[in-house]
């Protein structure tokens, strides 16, 4: 008879809203949050938007006898803000950033300079071995007409091969963070059904928290209410998902959230709500376990990587054509050029000034320079974009054999009532 023995994984995830100098009160709530931290004791403590190395080194000192593991990711210009805390040991890590992350021209959104990736700890928990997660991908600035699309889904496109590539041999898979996506976009319906990640939300038994487990909320005092339209209540957009594995099976037993304010502090810990799950893992010598069988049908893994290739295909038409623009920037540069060129070697009688020729062939040179270099840029995305949408059709031709298979093994089936594909384990959201 099989034996089994429950253990607990408590795990926190939290965007920080750590930016120095535009975000508010920094100071105060990493303060704060240290605080909550250390007085929670979590397992691991995933946390985001760490955008300063400073914060992340007085969280360290501050948790230094709770949190005794820890791990910093740095990448791109400001760092990517990831950081992980633990109370078990952190045996080895790993950092894949994310090839598209926006424009670098948008300096008003940002999210280019801020190298979004995902990272990867692994940690030995009372002798399971936990692959363990933290991610951020490109913010929705726009409901309706939302321009990041395409590189949301690439990224959510890398962040579930990431995960299917280096979980392989994990007792635990655990990933936290903000996906910046609701519930039953694109890329987290992506995300879930190729790698069999379950959303504790939907799983937990019990849930103390935001309505509909809202992570951004307009009962929050540092969020902008223009930023939720049209969901006024707010949205879903952090998360903590699970997988067991042939060993474990895991099981959300209770997920809350933080509800704004904080209780005798004048203000909130960031502008998300932080999630804690409780996550029971039963450890089994029965290779038969429950979440071994988390494999989504292939039909639903088809149809989901078609929806996401059209959008990169839409997103490569759209960066083809900004190319375009830029090349005739560059000409358009290069052909005026010629004429501060051809009026600085007309007779000095000419109206013209030496320093007004100064300025048009400088105005000249900074077109062909911003042409050139948009030009590079786009050139490197659609490089980007078409690997992904040859990923991608790969995929849907290996799941296409796969259902052929399928069908053929069913039809001639003695009961003559062939089963496709299993049942699909996830639950709709309502």
């Amino acid at each position: 008879m099989a034996t089994e023995r429950p253990d607990k994984l408590r795990v926190f995830s939290l965007n920080c809203w750590g930016i120095r100098f535009f975000s508010q009160l920094c100071t105060q709530r990493y303060e704060m949050i240290g605080e909550l931290l250390d007085r929670e004791q979590h397992d691991i403590a995933l946390l985001q938007e760490v955008w300063s190395e400073r914060d992340f080194l007085f969280l360290k000192k501050k948790l230094s006898s709770s949190y005794p593991h820890t791990h910093y990711f740095k990448s791109g210009v400001i760092g990517s803000g990831l950081a992980v805390f633990s109370r078990h040991r952190i045996q080895d890590a790993l950092l894949y950033q994310y090839s598209l992350n926006g424009y670098p021209y948008m300096l008003r959104h940002g999210d280019w300079f801020g190298g979004k990736a995902v990272g990867l700890v692994i940690v030995d928990i009372l002798g399971l071995k936990a692959h363990v997660y933290v991610t951020h991908l490109h913010a929705e600035y726009s409901r309706a007409q939302d321009e990041y699309l395409p590189h949301r889904i690439v990224q959510s496109w890398e962040l579930l091969q990431f995960v299917r590539h280096t979980s392989c041999g994990a007792d635990v898979v655990v990933l936290g963070g903000d996906l910046n996506m609701h519930p039953q976009d694109l890329g987290n319906r992506l995300l879930r059904s190729h790698t069999g990640l379950r959303d504790c939300y939907t799983e937990t038994d019990t849930f103390d928290g935001c309505e509909d487990g809202h992570t951004l909320i307009a009962n929050n005092h540092f969020t902008k209410k223009q930023d939720l339209i049209p969901f006024e209540k707010g949205i879903r957009i952090d998360y903590i998902l699970m997988k067991g594995s042939q060993r474990v099976n895991m099981k959300c037993e209770s997920l809350s959230t933080t509800k704004g304010s904080v209780a005798d502090k004048p203000f909130p810990y960031s502008d998300h709500e932080a999630l804690t799950a409780e996550l029971a893992l039963l450890r089994s010598e029965d290779s038969k376990q429950h979440g071994s069988g988390n494999t989504p049908a292939v039909s639903e893994q088809m149809d989901v990587v078609t929806e996401a290739c059209a959008v990169v295909k839409e997103g490569l038409c759209q960066t083809e054509a900004l190319r375009d623009k830029a090349m005739r920037l560059t000409f358009s540069g290069l052909l005026l050029l010629l004429l501060p060129l051809v009026m600085a070697f007309l007779p000095c009688s000419c109206s013209c000034s030496f320093s007004t020729v100064g300025l048009l062939g400088a105005v000249c040179i900074s077109l062909l320079l911003s042409g050139a270099l948009l030009y590079l840029l786009f050139t490197s995305h659609i490089k980007v974009l078409k690997e992904t949408e040859d990923q991608m059709m790969l995929t849907s031709n290996d799941l296409q054999t796969k259902l052929t298979g399928c069908r053929l093994s069913g039809s001639s089936s003695s009961n003559g009532s062939p089963e496709l594909q299993p049942r699909s384990p996830f639950k709709r959201e309502e």
